[in-house]
């Protein structure tokens, strides 16, 4: 029932706003701007139409076919990410005219959802069929019958979204004057609280974007929408990437021994006896608590790394009788350095990029806040 409202909702752009506006034109300053506006949603509509429907009112008499049916439309479904990658500069056309030319024609066509709001139904529905598949596997499951099938279709249907919010986020970065396409394929991407060195102050936590591409980790600023900003969007502020492995190995263990002091200290704040009794038993062995030399000892992370607007990067703790709590950045700023050294490394055996979403998420519900020290990165 829910796929035929989405084919519904799909047919009053095609057959509604777009064969209007071909049919009588556009304005003469909205002129090839039309295609933007709808990206591939016409792709979409004709294959929901006239093969997908259809393929999903079969599984109701045979619900062992719905899994297959995700799997083996996997690549078809990638439409979706085109139409995800275009929906920035689609959204930012709309709101010009969603006043006056969309308003017109929604009126001269009888409906009840503005544009924008239809526009947005394919996003919306990529995001659900996941949910559709999650609740057969949870019944398949309780039922104890084969789910190899509906996990494999699960996986796809998660992958597939993933990639175009991925798209979307990418598509809404707002002044960045390099090439993202050229800066190979985007990783992860997620929002981490942040601070900046200040002349000897530490500033205020920011909230910030983090682009990890296999060639460079993008810093970009959450448009505010409080302040009269009516879209989503980043704007960029710095850029980092390593110039050689040995600068790339070096920010690695550097920052690796960061995490590793914080774990330690979370340690002793959760059990200072246990924590306590396990250094004096390594200090009564002749074991010593100095960091470990980096596998690069004469290069510091500053020494070839580069960052926009000519600013040195710089990683450490502020406050010298506590390890950081800020992890999140510290976490991400290692994802990066190992998904950069990959690309030096040999092409057969890449190394599978860390999820930093999931990191990200548990240190802002856990860690982020509780501590007085805070990394920075300026």
């Amino acid at each position: 029932e829910t796929e035929k409202m989405y084919v519904d909702d799909l047919g009053l752009i095609v057959e509604g706003y777009m064969a209007t506006m071909g049919a009588k034109g556009v304005p003469e300053d909205m002129k090839g701007k039309d295609k933007i506006v709808f990206g591939n949603i016409h792709q979409i509509y004709d294959w929901h139409k006239d093969y997908f429907l259809g393929e999903l009112e079969k599984c109701v008499a045979e619900p062992r076919r719905l899994a297959q049916l995700f799997i083996k439309h996997e690549r078809r479904l990638h439409m979706y990410v085109v139409y995800c990658q275009n929906k920035p500069k689609s959204e930012h056309i709309v709101s010009e005219y969603i006043d006056t030319y969309f308003e017109e024609l929604k009126q001269q066509l009888g409906h009840r959802l503005q544009l924008n709001d239809l526009l947005i139904k394919p996003v919306q529905r990529i995001m659900k069929y996941q949910l559709l598949l999650k609740d057969f596997l949870k019944y398949y499951t309780k039922a104890g019958m084969d789910t190899e099938e509906l996990e494999k279709a699960v996986e796809v249907m998660c992958i597939v979204p993933k990639r175009c919010n991925d798209m979307m986020n990418v598509g809404r970065l707002q002044g960045f004057e390099g090439k993202i396409t050229a800066q190979g394929k985007l990783l992860q991407q997620d929002t981490f609280t942040i601070s900046e060195q200040d002349s000897s102050f530490l500033s205020r936590a920011k909230e910030r974007r983090v682009f990890l591409f296999e060639q460079l980790v993008i810093f970009s600023e959450p448009i505010d929408r409080k302040k009269g900003f009516s879209l989503p969007g980043y704007i960029f502020k710095n850029s980092i990437k390593a110039s050689s492995p040995e600068t790339s190995r070096a920010w690695v263990a550097d920052v690796f021994q960061i995490l590793e002091t914080q774990r330690n200290f979370l340690n002793a704040l959760q059990s200072p006896i246990e924590y306590q009794r396990r250094e004096s038993k390594s200090n009564s062995l002749g074991r010593t608590m100095q960091p470990p030399v980096s596998a690069a000892a004469g290069l510091r992370p500053h020494s070839s790394a580069s960052i926009d607007r000519h600013r040195t990067p710089c990683l450490r703790s502020h406050n010298s009788s506590l390890p950081s709590l800020y992890l999140p950045m510290l976490y991400v700023l290692l994802v990066v350095t190992e998904a950069t050294f990959s690309l030096f490394s040999s092409s057969s055996h890449p190394t599978p990029a860390p999820d930093i979403s999931c990191k990200s998420a548990e240190y802002r519900r856990g860690l982020v806040g509780r501590g007085r020290g805070s990394a920075e990165i300026s």
